[in-house]
């Protein structure tokens, strides 16, 4: 604490250029990325004194469009749409580079997992019937954009839908669908919510099926926890991206440095708000391999996290 009390007073100091409020561009309602960045959005506000909070969006993608017009002053991305956004090719604005989003700080890791309910008795990506309903959460999101070329990639002939990951559990529920394909940070709260209301099937990738994912597309090798859901009973394989705070990047120094330092100081308020976060730590800087840095935050990892950030990597040097 330390840390965050220092961090706080020495901005308290010099405030110039501060917004008096701030929204955090998140992601649907049941999805991870909703209740991790509404939490840290209000603990960040309380911690400083202003106003803000979580905004429901599009998810990675459109975040990062609202961060880049600065429609957004923060929002959270994976790094499969930031490197497509900085490329240009984001679908919200294609042709457009969206190089005013900046990296603040380390989030967590998404897996890609699959659920179906018990009775349908689809156990494995490859039971998964000819034609299937399967719900890829909201359009643009991580989850849509990838998880569809997942699925085709591994032979999966399906129908595809949309819409927020409640909204898709209900729907599942009622035989509306077949399966949903989530990326989403564990434990993904419309997962838990299901397995309170009914028999859920939680289901791997095989090892060859994971093998084939993470050579076609931009994501690590990850095993989902037995503990994370109570449907597990041993360790389930999975893929993974890793998951950023992104900030605009003509943002004040001293303000990005001053949030970063609330959110990183204390890791333990940060696992209250979300599980996922444990992996919310000073260490995992150096996962950032496509953005560039906003100023205030490769300060606070140089000065908190001995983070050696090339110069070319950080926005404006």
């Amino acid at each position: 604490m330390a840390a965050l009390a220092a961090g706080v007073c020495g901005a308290q100091e010099d405030r110039s250029g501060w917004p008096a409020s701030f929204t955090v561009g998140t992601a649907s309602q049941g999805g991870t990325y909703f209740a991790y960045g509404s939490g840290w959005a209000n603990l960040v506000a309380d911690e400083l004194g202003l106003s803000g909070g979580g905004e429901v969006t599009g998810g990675p993608m459109q975040n990062m469009a609202l961060v880049h017009t600065g429609d957004a002053a923060f929002g959270m991305t994976t790094m499969g749409p930031a490197a497509e956004s900085l490329a240009g090719t984001n679908p919200i604005a294609p042709g457009l580079a969206m190089d005013k989003a900046c990296a603040m700080f380390p989030m967590y890791q998404t897996p890609f997992s699959v659920t179906a309910l018990s009775s349908s008795g689809i156990t494995s990506i490859s039971e998964i019937p000819d034609g299937a309903r399967i719900g890829f959460g909201p359009a643009g999101s991580t989850s849509d954009t990838y998880f569809p070329r997942m699925m085709e990639t591994l032979g999966v002939n399906f129908e595809r839908r949309n819409g927020g990951w409640s909204d898709l559990g209900g729907q599942l529920q009622d035989g509306l669908l077949d399966v949903i394909a989530f990326a989403a940070g564990v434990p993904v709260p419309a997962v838990s919510q299901l397995e309170v209301q009914t028999d859920v099937n939680i289901i791997e990738f095989t090892e060859a099926e994971q093998a084939t994912i993470m050579e076609a597309f931009p994501v690590s090798e990850f095993e989902i926890a037995a503990n994370t859901y109570t449907t597990l009973e041993a360790p389930a394989r999975s893929v993974s991206m890793w998951n950023f705070a992104i900030a605009n990047c003509d943002l004040p120094a001293s303000f990005v440095k001053a949030v970063v330092d609330v959110v990183m100081s204390d890791n333990e308020r940060m696992v209250g708000i979300h599980r996922a976060a444990r992996s919310t730590v000073p260490s995992n800087w150096d996962k950032n391999k496509v953005m560039p840095w906003h100023p205030g935050a490769a300060e606070w990892f140089a000065e908190n996290a001995g983070a050696d950030i090339p110069a070319d990597m950080i926005y404006g040097q």
